[in-house]
Parts: structure tokens; sequence; C-alpha cells
């Protein structure tokens, strides 16, 4: 069985913002594994955080001379700066019960099987802004997180690209892909019209 690097959303509104990039890590230093850059496959450099489950797998697991597929949460504060936390590694032989033979299997493919394709994203939130000039949009994401200090848990991505004024607070389900330190919108879907209305 062939696990979902980015599992299918299991409730209509659920927000949520990850992508998966194939690159190599490097840390900052020895000491601090947690923090470095994502080299993608054009040696593009993005800012890039470990999160804590995905340390002990890359202590454990990870070859840092190696290509990986990461999962990650993008964040970033304008389209030119684009933030990564990785969240975890999508390697079908080694985290997942597969016969390792992998060096015959083209992941690629494994992917495209999935409906993914490297430096896809799936973003899911709120249309809070759209910048028809510069075409660019402001998606609000508001993770279904339980605990009580909510403050800090909604961001704001910004995205390039371009959807119409009279969609802003609606709900929508977006496909991007990463371009550099851009994300940039594929296609979408309205889930669900005029949240505002709803609150």
């Amino acid at each position: 069985m062939l696990k979902n690097p980015i599992p299918k959303v299991t409730n209509q509104l659920q927000h949520r913002a990850i992508g998966i990039i194939n690159g190599k890590f490097a840390p900052l230093s020895s000491e601090q594994l947690n923090r470095g850059f994502l080299i993608d496959n054009k040696d593009e450099k993005i800012e890039t955080v470990v999160l804590g489950k995905a340390l002990s797998l890359l202590k454990k697991h990870i070859d840092l001379k190696k290509s990986y597929y990461w999962i990650v949460y993008p964040k970033n504060k304008n389209t030119q700066n684009l933030h990564l936390q990785v969240a975890g590694i999508w390697d079908p032989y080694q985290l997942n019960d597969f016969p390792n033979d992998s060096s015959k299997t083209n992941f690629s493919k494994l992917l495209e099987e999935l409906d993914l394709k490297d430096n896809y994203f799936s973003v899911r939130g709120e249309l809070v802004f759209v910048n028809t000039q510069k075409k660019e949009i402001v998606v609000k994401i508001c993770p279904d997180i339980k605990s009580k200090n909510l403050k800090n848990k909604n961001f704001k991505l910004v995205i390039k690209g371009e959807l119409s004024l009279e969609l802003l607070h609606s709900f929508v389900s977006l496909d991007i892909n990463r371009d550099g330190n851009s994300l940039k919108l594929i296609k979408y879907e309205v889930i669900e019209k005029d949240l505002s209305r709803n609150s």
C-alpha cells in the first residue's frame, strides 16, 4: 500500500497548507540539524526548519548527500520569500512496508499515481485578499488545532495567481506549484462561498 504524502482531506472545510519537494537538506551546522536550507534539483535554496518528529527521522535515516522527497508546510510573508517546515520525509521504501528494490523504482511515477508531483502544494483556506494588479492572492489558514493557544496558529500565505474579487471570504482549495521561492496557483476549487455570512 502506497502511503500518500499528502493525505486526502477528511472534511470539506479542512484548512491546510502542505507540499512535497525533492531536494537535499543542508543544515546550518552539525550542532544545529533542525535549521538550514532545502536545496532543490535546480540548486535553489529555501530556508527550512525541521519539526520535531521529522528531526528524529533525519538523525536516524537520512543521508544528507542524497535527495529525498520532503513533506513540508509552507510559510511566507510575500511571494519572494518562502520558508518551509519539514513535517516528514516521503520514502516509500525505508519508511513504509515496501519491497526494497528502490533502485528500480521511479519515485516521480509513484507520485503521479497519487496525482502528485515534485513541488506540488495543496492549500485550503479562506481567500482574504486579492491584488489584481500584482496578480497575488492571500489565503488564511486556520489549522484545526485543539489547543487553546490559537492566536499563533493561524497564518496567511501569499500566492501568485488571479482569482475573482467575488470569491473573497470563500473557502477555496488550491493546487499550487512552487517556483523558486514563490507559490503559484495552478487551479482552484471553491468549496464554500462567503464564509463571513456563516460566522
